[in-house]
């Protein structure tokens, strides 16, 4: 288990190494290139996601549709990991149906794609959150889901700013509100929106629609969850590294 431990915390080193790398000129030319993409858009579309993501940040913050699951106690990081492997593969499984689903059904089928995908995410996160042993009935773990989630489906230059809240965790919940309504979502769903907008406008083109829309569900999917398993081997690994001192 040491030696399994050791491995992933040299993986750990070198993902974090990523997170914390600058904006490239090219990072900062795509953020302009995607603003043009999204004058493109229908009004529709601009509107369907706007409202999906600040229904389900709300879900998030406020309800307790998520989270019922007890969070799994006494196992190995290696057995932790295990069962996240699979249930990330079960979720990005359903993900690319859903999106080959969707796609194939024209724009207005293929704009509900995105609430859907959506949800399907955010319980993978809180799958995840119980898998590593935390809490999520705590509303600071939830602010932790919505940071990793911001971690995959934001720029580079946003990345650095939620990771750096990231790495010093139990020194940053403590400063957090008491009143969850400070949570900032109009950020949040506007880097998700950005990230996403270019391979979502794709996916509603016939013809390709249904390919598109499996394949990019597939990849958001997995990367989503490879960086909740980071992210929580990070506050692990940190704590295990600190104990042994």
């Amino acid at each position: 288990m040491e030696n399994y431990n050791y491995i992933k915390l040299q993986e750990l080193q070198k993902w974090k190494s990523k997170m914390r790398k600058k904006p490239s000129i090219l990072n900062k030319v795509s953020k302009g290139t995607q603003n043009k993409f999204n004058s493109m858009l229908p009004d529709n579309y601009h509107n369907i996601i706007t409202s999906a993501i600040k229904n389900m940040t709300q879900v998030v913050l406020f309800g307790s549709k998520y989270t019922t699951k007890k969070p799994l106690l006494n196992l190995s990081l290696e057995e932790r990991d295990t069962l996240a492997y699979q249930k990330i593969k079960f979720y990005k499984n359903t993900a690319m149906l859903e999106g080959a689903g969707t796609g194939a059904g024209g724009i207005l089928i293929g704009l509900t794609d995105l609430p859907l995908l959506l949800s399907i995410k955010i319980k993978l996160l809180y799958e995840l959150a119980s898998i590593y042993g935390f809490d999520v009935s705590d509303y600071r773990e939830r602010i932790y889901i919505l940071s990793i989630f911001q971690l995959a489906f934001s720029s580079q230059d946003h990345v650095n700013k939620i990771f750096d809240k990231m790495e010093i965790w139990n020194e940053y919940k403590a400063t957090l509100s008491s009143d969850i309504n400070d949570f900032n979502w109009r950020s949040f769903q506007q880097e998700y929106r950005d990230y996403i907008d270019l391979a979502k406008l794709l996916q509603l083109v016939p013809g390709i629609g249904a390919f598109v829309g499996a394949y990019v569900n597939n990849k958001l999917v997995y990367k989503l969850g490879e960086y909740a398993v980071y992210s929580y081997h990070m506050r692990i690994l940190n704590d295990d590294i600190k104990t042994s001192l």
